[in-house]
């Protein structure tokens, strides 16, 4: 009979039987939390690092705190892993990010014990207080608690709900996950002794005794003592920023060591004062695995590996991969032209901006996760003669928009945006697919919106963007390994506004946006063994549109067809308006054009394999011959894509 490496974690349906075990088992509990954590995402793949950090923290929080009645939220979700093992959903963990399993990230449909959907980042401080002053207004007990990681904690909305908590008397409990870098004097035994007196209701009781003697005392007598005690206490503990705010604060103190967590954290559960409190927890990220301790990067997010060697498993690309052909395409525009700079918003590697710093470290700017102040900062170098890329995934650029508009779109200052993750992106789901770029930035004046629709495309487009200075331009680009075709030397810049003919036929026209074009090609091969004759053209700009190209496209066929990887709302609603304006569709010659516009579906599509996704979409080969079929009134019959 074989015995369970886990026997404490398998009596751990729910936080409720974690919090029946004595104290002295949660430290063996996290221990073979962490065993199952490691165990499940080689397997599935997905984010490592930061779960690893907070397995204790999860076991303090849930043994502490009585949820799902107390509301947990954790920021960003990708640490979460651990939280949703002893929430129910150990027995389905192993479909992390797979059709039709757990999301990588917290989801409120997905169990009570997520109050709060969260994928991007720095909203949880927002949402908590939010609940918070729902239980105020509403008469409800319970505490609610926000897991903020450090790196989240540079976006302005992080410090924009701090501030509002600050002046509100609403019971919110943040926790500040540190696991990067410290922000005030490292946890130790002192430390933590401080955090523990701090938050204990002596010496909250003397301090408050002697806030209101002190002011029986003349005034400028009080201010002295106040500031002399919050020197005192910053001074060995921290937290003057966050005092400043209105919010008190307590720590640092070892997010791995449950002996200092546990007594702070229900000191900070029992406090009978209302207003917002901030524990400082400092973490390792990839804790108690030794490769992911090694090399945070690398293990932040992973494939499947190996759990004794740590070793990833990486296909052999068959083509490069587009995030990587933008940096290095950027380097060499970058070689050539001192004036060119790329920005990033916490993203280096994701973005491929890593390649470029080795290379120009000077011109590179990390940001941090703020695209607002991203987009401002490119819009004020643009100011000044510099050629800023602003390279941020497209459903990040979401959380810029309105700098976008004003402070850059207005200017017509050329920013150039390098819009890396459009359309479906498989494993992280609908909060990280670009669906919306194209419809949002191509309604706006001055704006330039390009689409590769291959990895050689991409490079002439980078060198595009390099060479227009007459405004905003933005290139989009998806994720994953391009189709695998030749590579240019070096990029050429495209002709604004022009697209391509990829294939002459008679009868139906198919004009593609973007990286669908080998899907187009596809079927247009398929429809010839069907006895239809099909142009296929690539616009390569979805503004300004090739109006010579679709209205030739629109007189000498029987159909035009717009394929897409964005929403409705984008590339072909702006060809149906030209088609609307210049008559097109009242009829050209002896016969109506028959238009029809491929985009995504209207709903926010769960993850999946890109291929799966795209299947559902109705944006794959087979469902483009069906679509041509259809407007030409013809059966689709069982079609069969190579």
């Amino acid at each position: 009979m074989t015995t369970s490496s886990t026997p404490l974690l398998d009596k751990i349906h729910t936080p409720a039987d974690l919090r029946r075990l004595p104290e002295s088992d949660l430290a063996e509990v996290a221990r073979q939390l962490r065993e199952e954590t490691i165990s499940a995402v080689s397997v599935t793949g997905g984010h490592l690092g930061a779960g690893l950090g907070v397995v204790e923290l999860t076991v303090a929080l849930h043994y502490v705190f009585n949820t799902p009645d107390d509301r947990l939220i954790w920021d960003v979700g990708h640490q979460a892993y651990p939280h949703k093992i002893i929430t129910g959903r150990r027995d389905r963990i192993r479909t992390l990010r797979r059709g039709g399993g757990l999301s990588g990230f917290t989801r409120r449909s997905e169990s009570e014990y997520d109050p709060f959907g969260a994928a991007h980042s720095s909203t949880s401080i927002s949402a908590g207080l939010g609940m918070a002053v729902a239980n105020t207004l509403s008469g409800r007990p319970g505490n609610v608690i926000a897991v903020i990681g450090d790196g989240a904690m540079s976006a302005g909305m992080a410090y924009e709900a701090m501030n509002n908590a600050g002046a509100m008397h609403s019971r919110l409990i943040i926790i500040l996950n540190d696991n990067d870098m410290s922000i005030a004097p490292p946890a130790g035994a002192l430390s933590s002794y401080l955090a523990r007196l701090v938050s204990g209701d002596a010496y909250r009781s003397v301090r408050e005794a002697a806030k209101q003697l002190g002011r029986l005392l003349p005034r400028f007598v009080y201010d002295r003592a106040r500031k002399t005690e919050e020197f005192a206490r910053n001074f060995w503990a921290g937290g003057t920023l966050f005092e400043e705010l209105g919010i008190y604060y307590v720590g640092p103190i070892d997010g791995h060591n449950l002996d200092q967590m546990l007594p702070v954290l229900k000191n900070v559960r029992d406090f009978k004062e209302t207003g917002p409190i901030l524990v400082h927890v400092v973490t390792q990220k990839g804790k108690g695995y030794a490769p992911a301790e090694a090399t945070h990067d690398k293990y932040h997010a992973v494939n499947m590996f190996d759990v004794v060697t740590g070793k990833q498993v990486k296909p052999k690309p068959n083509a490069p991969v587009y995030t990587s052909v933008f940096a290095e395409s950027l380097v060499k525009e970058a070689a050539k032209d001192d004036k060119i700079v790329a920005i990033t918003a916490a993203m280096p590697s994701g973005t491929g901006l890593d390649i470029f710093q080795k290379t120009f470290p000077e011109r590179t700017f990390d940001v941090g996760i703020a695209e607002q102040h991203a987009v401002t900062f490119a819009a004020g170098l643009a100011t000044e003669g510099f050629k800023p890329f602003c390279t941020i995934y497209s459903t990040f650029l979401q959380r810029g928009y309105d700098q976008v508009v004003h402070d850059v779109a207005i200017q017509n200052l050329p920013v150039r945006f390098a819009i890396d993750r459009a359309g479906l992106v498989g494993a992280d789901g609908a909060t990280h697919a670009g669906s919306f770029d194209i419809s949002f930035l191509g309604i706006l004046p001055n704006m330039v919106v390009m689409a590769a629709a291959d990895e050689s495309e991409l490079v002439h487009m980078v060198a595009t963007a390099a060479a227009y200075d007459e405004g905003p331009i933005a290139l989009r680009y998806p994720r994953g390994e391009g189709v695998g075709i030749d590579m240019p030397i070096e990029g050429v810049p495209l002709e604004i506004g022009r697209g391509r003919i990829m294939r002459e036929g008679k009868q139906v026209a198919i004009l593609s946006f973007g990286a669908r074009l080998a899907e187009v090609m596809k079927a247009a091969d398929e429809l010839a063994a069907l006895g239809v004759s099909t142009t296929v053209a690539d616009a390569r700009f979805a503004k300004p549109l090739d109006e010579e190209l679709i209205m030739r496209l629109a007189s000498s066929h029987e159909a035009l067809i717009t394929i897409e990887e964005g929403s409705v709302g984008g590339f072909g609603s702006f060809v149906a308006q030209k088609l609307t304006d210049s008559g097109a569709l009242d009829g050209l010659g002896a016969r109506p054009l028959k238009f029809r516009s491929m985009v995504l579906p209207d709903l926010f599509l769960d993850h999946d394999k890109p291929e799966k996704l795209y299947a559902q979409a109705g944006l794959d080969a087979k469902a483009i011959v069906a679509k041509v079929l259809s407007v030409l009134g013809r059966e689709a019959l069982d079609v069969k894509i190579a």
